[in-house]
């Protein structure tokens, strides 16, 4: 369905490969992501170096939550089953499959033979979800200064992240500046502009918020950016101006699930649920999303949409799955107060609703579904 024509010589054959895969990385669009897809495909069957190439199309299926594709194209590799790429991607794997104390020693085995910034990044992320926030910062900052002045991208991500770590501790200002210094190292990065804007919310600046969201809408109408305006309404009282909105995203939520794409299950299991309190829904969109990879993120997701389905019990049992991670969130924290709260546990319900706010005293502000 999507022919690609690659250039004869292999050296910049594969350069063109690198680059459609940027694209699709870079944009996270399925369009971009099919072309990748389909020039590894032509590639493999004209290049000698096909395992080079099957590591790129698992890198590539990885960032689009195809995990059962990165497992079919790393079993097929054999003579770089021991690269550092491949223990990478296998950490990657176990990251997204809720296997976290893996994932810390894949990355640490990885990071011993090759310390750079990506790895160390890799690292920083688990232990921020871990509640290691001052290893995750130093960690960051590391890998932040073997970054040169050609590479304004990565510098870009990794600020990215650090404002993360702080938007996730509440530290909105903080967050802020570091988004702001990423996009000044790297201007016109839709994620970066994205996260300024959730954080403009945070900080109730909803004009800022609005007329960023506004832009980047008009400049790629991402659904996930359509719901998090109509979020944004929503949390601003103005239901009747989030309608459009949520109408848009879920349109295009629901195209991209019947062309069998797996992107975007989370986002219509926590649309249901927060957008439209619609229990039945949620819980469809969440199981089909639970059965792809299980970990902290799709037990929580699984545990709301049965909460606002109203079967307490089993929202439970999935949040103990959940909060067995050692994760430390949150919004998962409080998922698990409501949850437990409505299950008449109430003294339960109050150590989480504390834990919730010792890591993040801020978290009632808004904040949008990534």
């Amino acid at each position: 369905d999507h022919p690609v024509t690659l250039p004869k010589e292999m050296d910049r054959a594969r350069s063109f490969i690198h680059l459609l895969y940027r694209q699709a990385a870079l944009t996270m669009s399925y369009s971009d992501y099919a072309l990748a897809q389909a020039a590894i495909d032509n590639a493999a069957h004209h290049i000698d170096a096909w395992e080079e190439l099957y590591i790129l199309k698992a890198a590539l299926n990885f960032k689009f939550h195809q995990l059962s594709a990165v497992k079919d194209s790393l079993q097929k590799i054999t003579g770089l089953s021991d690269s550092i790429q491949v223990k990478t991607l296998k950490a990657d794997l176990a990251l997204q499959e809720g296997r976290y104390g893996e994932a810390h020693s894949g990355y640490e085995g990885v990071i011993e033979k090759n310390r750079t910034w990506d790895n160390l990044a890799r690292l920083a992320h688990v232990k921020s979800k871990m509640g290691d926030g001052s290893g995750a910062s130093t960690m960051y900052v590391e890998a932040q200064a073997q970054i040169t002045a050609k590479d304004m991208r990565s510098f870009s991500w990794l600020e990215l992240q650090r404002g993360l770590l702080d938007f996730h501790s509440g530290r909105h200002e903080e967050a802020l500046a570091h988004y702001e210094r990423a996009n000044k190292a790297y201007s016109g990065y839709w994620l970066v502009e994205a996260h300024m804007a959730e954080a403009f919310g945070a900080l109730r600046k909803f004009d800022k918020a609005v007329a960023l969201y506004e832009k980047l809408i008009t400049r790629m109408a991402k659904p996930e950016l359509q719901q998090a305006l109509g979020d944004l309404y929503l949390f601003m009282g103005k239901p009747n101006q989030a309608k459009p909105w949520h109408e848009k995203a879920l349109t295009a939520y629901l195209t991209s699930a019947q062309r069998g794409e797996v992107h975007y299950l989370h986002h219509l299991a926590r649309y249901y649920a927060d957008a439209q309190e619609e229990g039945p829904e949620a819980v469809k969109w969440a199981r089909m999303d639970l059965q792809l990879r299980k970990n902290f993120s799709t037990h929580d997701a699984m545990a709301w949409a049965l909460y606002r389905n109203r079967q307490f019990v089993e929202a439970i049992n999935e949040m103990s799955a959940a909060l067995s991670s050692g994760i430390r969130d949150a919004h998962l924290f409080f998922h698990a107060a409501m949850i437990y709260l409505a299950a008449g546990r109430v003294e339960e319900s109050k150590q989480f609703l504390q834990q919730a706010t010792d890591v993040n005293p801020h978290f009632t502000a808004f904040h949008a579904h990534h």
